[in-house]
């Protein structure tokens, strides 16, 4: 007997087939196999320029950022190792020196 996935909304862990369909019997959720796979791929993140980020790399702010909740400025050009690529509006969290822990967009930042 092949292991089935569990529901990607519920969890549930008694999904079954039916056809090519998945199917939850808990939530009602259908889905197909290749649904799965493109969504356990995962969202692929981008600079400001379209290459691709993954974690680890260093990036250049290319625009100047006010900090919320306080009157600091991170200025363009600045530039920020070792970051983290998380879901959620903001897609980056890295820390500034100078600054401390951020979230970032990636529409503000380009691939150094």
């Amino acid at each position: 007997m092949s292991q089935l996935p569990p529901c990607p909304q519920c969890n549930s862990e008694y999904t079954y087939e039916d056809g090519v369909q998945l199917v939850c019997p808990e939530c009602g959720h259908e889905w197909t196999a290749a649904e799965q796979a493109a969504a356990e791929a995962g969202k692929v993140v981008r600079d400001s320029n379209g290459n691709e980020l993954q974690d680890g790399d260093t990036v250049t702010l290319i625009k100047d950022l006010k900090v919320k909740g306080s009157s600091l400025v991170v200025k363009v050009g600045t530039k920020v190792k070792n970051i983290r690529l998380v879901d959620g509006d903001h897609d980056i969290d890295c820390k500034v020196d100078g600054i401390g822990p951020m979230k970032l967009k990636s529409e503000f930042v380009k691939k150094a």
